[in-house]
């Protein structure tokens, strides 16, 4: 027979421990993985200087009116001190809604994300595209796989400095048309041609990355399963459908979120084809290096706004990007 004491704690009622606060329980992860810290210091240590430090000091700027007249700097032995003022974010209302942003700010915007769509668009298609095919038994598919790696192989600028010859106004590209009687535009000075020809050579630049990261994709699918789909009768668009897209899911979700991120930064591509010209051809990225180094005087506070501006929308884009992603997961 049990006999309860009075005062005494019943079983299950035992009072929780007090959880340790942050600084013991840093105390604790240090002397227990002191080694992983040791390990990652270098690392953290030349981040912090590289990334930390221009991130910081970036930010700092966009909240006052640096610019290449204000800000300290030596000339011989005479040192001239900081003169720039702290505004605030006036910075940032006066590119977003402050006079002439859509000329200044939302023209560009919008035309990155036409920039962004298009390129990672080709991309991927034309991407697949070839991937499906280096997939199948052809003869010769080593040399096929070689040929096609190859613009992404060769150095950026060397792969942007020969299409800048090519699109030149007696270059290749114009020669060629001309042979066949079709227009000859300025693909390096005017507008529209300069964006068809910046979204063609960021396009040549990135088919084979998405290629070969979806030829990997393609391989990891079991064969069984397309055999299993053919012998139920499936079409090879069925089976393409449903187990090929299926299947490269994961694959696919990566790579466009990269290609999203390296194309809506893209800077070599349209810098080195079109330089500081074409202002309406330049993405938000080199408009914001325009701002800083293109101009007299050189707008610092400027083009660090726009630089924490992108930043943003980049964080933003991707955290739902990846929320959306686990919902569909969830949801197959």
């Amino acid at each position: 027979m049990a006999v309860a004491v009075q005062g005494a704690p019943s079983q299950g009622s035992r009072e929780r421990e007090p959880r340790p606060g942050i600084v013991q329980r840093l105390k604790l992860s240090y002397s227990k993985y002191w080694y992983a810290y040791a390990m990652i210091a270098p690392v953290v240590l030349v981040l912090g200087t590289l990334v930390g430090y221009p991130l910081g000091k970036g930010v700092y700027y966009t909240l006052t009116d640096a610019n290449s007249l204000n800000v300290g700097r030596q000339i011989g032995v005479n040192h001239i001190p900081d003169s720039f003022k702290f505004v605030g974010l006036h910075n940032y209302a006066d590119i977003l809604w402050g006079p002439g942003s859509y000329d200044r700010f939302w023209s560009h915007f919008i035309w990155t994300i036409v920039w962004t769509a298009a390129c990672v668009a080709l991309h991927y298609g034309i991407g697949l595209g070839l991937a499906l095919l280096m997939n199948q038994k052809l003869g010769g598919r080593a040399v096929y796989r070689m040929l096609l790696i190859l613009p992404w192989a060769v150095p950026t600028f060397v792969t942007i400095f020969s299409w800048r010859l090519m699109l030149a106004d007696h270059g290749a590209v114009n020669n060629l048309l001309g042979f066949l009687h079709l227009p000859q535009p300025s693909w390096l000075s005017d507008p529209t041609a300069a964006r068809f020809a910046v979204i063609g050579v960021n396009t040549w630049c990135g088919v084979p990355f998405m290629m070969v990261s979806l030829l990997g994709g393609l391989q990891s699918i079991p064969a069984e399963l397309y055999e299993a789909a053919e012998m139920d009768g499936a079409s090879p668009w069925q089976r393409f459908r449903h187990v090929t897209l299926p299947g490269l899911r994961s694959v696919s979700s990566t790579v466009v979120l990269l290609g999203i991120i390296w194309t809506f930064n893209q800077f070599a591509v349209i810098y080195l084809l079109l330089g500081n010209g074409v202002q309406d051809a330049q993405i938000l990225v080199t408009w914001a290096y325009y701002l800083g180094f293109g101009q007299q005087p050189r707008d610092f506070a400027g083009s660090a706004t726009y630089g924490v501006l992108l930043l943003s929308i980049l964080v933003i884009f991707t955290t739902f990007y990846r929320r959306w992603l686990a919902r569909n997961e969830q949801a197959a």
